[in-house]
């Protein structure tokens, strides 16, 4: 039983891996790192407990739309970065409130889904959201640093490179390609 939700887990978090590997590339101090992976778990860990305590109905519903929800996310804040870097100057910190606070919803959506089955199966409300939480909080912070890492050899503005990268992971999320 344990088993089963870890792999679960880490799969569910894979989408907030790979979203951390691009947005690592804005060098985000090891404090606000943290602060994100701590939000984005968070929502990861609470997002399947909804799912649990709501039930199939809801999660039939959302399940068709999870990818595209997450692809727009995704993309608002890869255009957001976009237009922000071309009407700015490099800015000498990064503003992660839509990091912290828009990107998180829509990447859960699928863990509404894996909480309504994981709730029809009989799972426990006290197992898994805490669980699927850490995961995605560490799968994060190391996205994070490893998209830090490819960041310094890659020459472009942190911000504009971060847009571009998220504008062409939207379509590819939700085309189900990636």
């Amino acid at each position: 039983m344990i088993g089963t939700v870890l792999i679960l887990g880490f799969t569910l978090s894979l989408d907030n891996f790979r979203t951390a590997v691009v947005l690592g590339t804005l060098r985000l101090s090891w404090r606000r790192a943290a602060r994100v992976a701590l939000v984005f778990g968070f929502w990861d860990g609470v997002a399947p407990l909804v799912g649990i305590l709501v039930g199939n109905y809801l999660g039939q519903r959302i399940g068709s739309t999870a990818d595209y929800v997450g692809a727009g996310g995704l993309g608002a804040y890869g255009l957001y970065l976009v237009v922000h870097a071309w009407r700015n100057a490099e800015p000498e910190a990064v503003d992660d409130r839509w990091m912290v606070f828009g990107l998180p919803l829509p990447l859960s959506v699928d863990n509404i889904v894996a909480g309504t089955s994981l709730g029809l199966l009989g799972y426990s409300p006290w197992i898994a959201p805490p669980l699927f939480g850490a995961i995605t909080a560490l799968m994060t912070i190391v996205g994070l640093q490893l998209g830090r890492l490819v960041g310094q050899f890659i020459r472009i503005r942190p911000d504009l490179l971060t847009g571009v990268a998220l504008l062409i992971m939207a379509p590819l999320v939700g085309l189900g390609l990636i």
